[in-house]
């Protein structure tokens, strides 16, 4: 149950729906299946073409704490199936759609296939701690630096709560360590989490490098999930 629960989250944290008919259909995935096509969020999704009812997330983040603003690069790590770019392309007026405000830029990078989006420069099927993936985002990267880091990047679910807990903050670590090189001074990095017995190792680290750091919930994260957002805000770097 455990390890069946674990892959279902990881799914949908990725979109990855699959159809009623290919599950079996035990009481578990009955409720699962109910659930999940029963949420808002996901009815919402469907209404307004976001890929993912992720997008959701980042958009109340954003609506209150405005890190997304036209002009912004932006880096959206762990972005399949795309949702979180959707919303930066918006925002940041990537497109150029309103002349009368400056330009952004999204690039999005996953391990997983990401189908393409306008307004968006894809990295797919790209490691991003590979140091040689490293280079290629600097180098497609205006001036080599972001504004914003956005990472809703998740390790494959064991089911093993301490475990994927430990892997996904270190994912979070690692992160952090490669803004040292990529993100502009006073910039921004929102980051998932799941809570556990480290998290405060990541925020400790996050207070060191950031003058504002908080936690954030948002409504369209479960009640029942252990995810999270830390939200660093004024990076000191250099």
């Amino acid at each position: 149950l455990a390890l069946f629960l674990g892959s279902c989250w990881h799914l949908v944290s990725k979109c990855l729906h699959t159809t009623v008919r290919s599950l079996k259909k035990t009481g578990t995935e009955h409720w699962w299946l109910e659930r999940h096509f029963k949420d808002p969020f996901v009815k919402a999704t469907k209404r307004q073409h976001y890929r993912c009812r992720s997008a959701f997330k980042l958009l109340e983040i954003d609506d209150k704490f405005r890190i997304l603003r036209p002009g912004l690069s932006v880096l959206d790590c762990g972005a399949a199936p795309g949702a979180w770019s959707q919303v930066a392309v918006e925002r940041v007026n990537a497109l150029g759609i309103d002349p009368a405000v400056p330009t952004g830029f999204v690039l999005g990078i996953d391990l997983l296939r990401i189908s393409p989006l306008e307004g968006a420069v894809f990295l797919s099927e790209a490691d991003i701690a590979d140091p040689s993936t490293q280079r290629t985002i600097q180098s497609l990267l205006p001036a080599e630096k972001v504004d914003v880091i956005l990472s809703d990047m998740a390790p494959n679910a064991t089911g093993i709560k301490e475990l994927d807990h430990q892997k996904l903050i270190s994912l979070c670590l690692g992160l952090l360590n490669l803004s040292q090189s990529i993100l502009k001074p006073k910039g921004v990095m929102l980051c998932k989490f799941w809570d556990g017995y480290e998290s405060s190792l990541l925020q400790n680290r996050l207070k060191e490098q950031f003058q504002d750091v908080r936690t954030i919930k948002p409504q369209a994260s479960r009640k029942d999930s252990a995810e999270s957002y830390y939200l660093a805000r004024l990076y000191k770097g250099k």
